[in-house]
């Protein structure tokens, strides 16, 4: 399959049930356990070299490696979380040279993807996007015409490449998920939207997920495939999600950080707190006990190949 084409765009496995893995916490893998320099947490950069692509694959493979053993599917989320126009100035990257990068990365993505694929294994591309801001403090909120506009360029290099759909994370304010909606939806893409919550299960905005969730599908015409949820512990928000409502329904995906701590105890951390990997192991296979439709496992900060296996193996009698 030619590198710049999409295998699952209009035929999304993710919509058929089944259980996914995706990858952990790549920046704080990267930053605290190999030692390598982000700048920005802006894992792109690191394409620029062949030492950063060989980094790269081998991060990728370790979980594809994982999957394949489990014989369960895999979305391939691309290392382009920062690869925004804001974050890209920021680390000395003009408009042609980011989409440069992003066409790289998703490059990269199908590589793997080829090398892995198998016939009830599929592996997912997604073009990965992050805020435009900070992903733990909303200091500036874009209208949602803006935050379209904004993220619409990222999306429209994505949709000239292989990646099956697009998924924004850490997002923390409704009007940025309902632009990136849009943005989408426009651009013909799949989309799948992401929102952080804090210790007490609500965005840093103080909005609930179920009112988060509701605002996005009214302005959208439910455009999002699905919802995750991404940087909080399992803690934080199993108890809006046993709450059995309706709603509850249109999260299809989660990525929890290792650490039970605050948006701002980690925001302070000069060290890496990876929780216990069995136990959160053992917390995702709860949460699929009690949300059987979420399809989709992976981890964030402080996450890495061990606690995606430890999801694997728990919920391996699950699946």
């Amino acid at each position: 399959m030619a590198a710049n084409e999409p295998k699952f765009r209009n035929r999304l496995p993710l919509r058929s049930g089944g259980m996914f893995l995706t990858d952990g916490g790549m920046e704080t893998t990267l930053i605290f356990r190999d030692g390598v320099d982000l700048p920005c947490f802006a894992a792109f950069t690191l394409l620029k070299t062949q030492d950063g692509l060989d980094r790269v694959r081998a991060y990728y493979r370790r979980y594809a490696d994982i999957a394949r053993r489990a014989r369960l599917g895999f979305v391939l989320e691309s290392p382009t979380w920062r690869a925004n126009r804001d974050w890209g100035a920021k680390v000395g990257y003009s408009p042609a040279a980011l989409a440069d990068v992003n066409r790289k990365a998703v490059e990269i993505m199908a590589e793997i993807r080829d090398e892995y694929d198998a016939p009830g294994s599929p592996y997912v591309i997604s073009g990965n996007i992050g805020p435009r801001g900070d992903g733990y403090d909303p200091s500036y909120i874009m209208s949602a015409d803006e935050a379209e506009a904004y993220h619409g360029e990222q999306i429209a290099v994505f949709n000239g490449t292989a990646a099956d759909m697009v998924s924004a994370f850490t997002l923390n304010y409704v009007n940025e998920a309902i632009g990136i909606a849009r943005a989408a939806q426009s651009a013909g893409m799949p989309v799948v939207l992401s929102f952080t919550v804090e210790t007490d299960g609500r965005l840093p905005t103080g909005d609930t997920l179920k009112d988060a969730i509701t605002q996005v599908d009214e302005a959208t015409g439910a455009a999002p495939v699905y919802y995750m949820i991404n940087c909080a512990h399992p803690t934080h928000f199993h108890d809006a999600l046993a709450t059995g409502k309706p709603w509850v329904k249109r999260i299809g995906g989660l990525r929890a950080n290792g650490s039970r701590r605050s948006h701002a105890e980690l925001d302070q951390a000069t060290s890496l707190d990876d929780g216990n990997p069995a136990e959160f192991g053992e917390q995702h296979a709860e949460l699929r006990r009690l949300l059987p439709h979420v399809s989709v496992f992976g981890g964030c900060c402080g996450t890495d190949h061990r606690h995606v296996e430890q999801i694997s193996l728990a919920c391996d009698a699950l699946v």
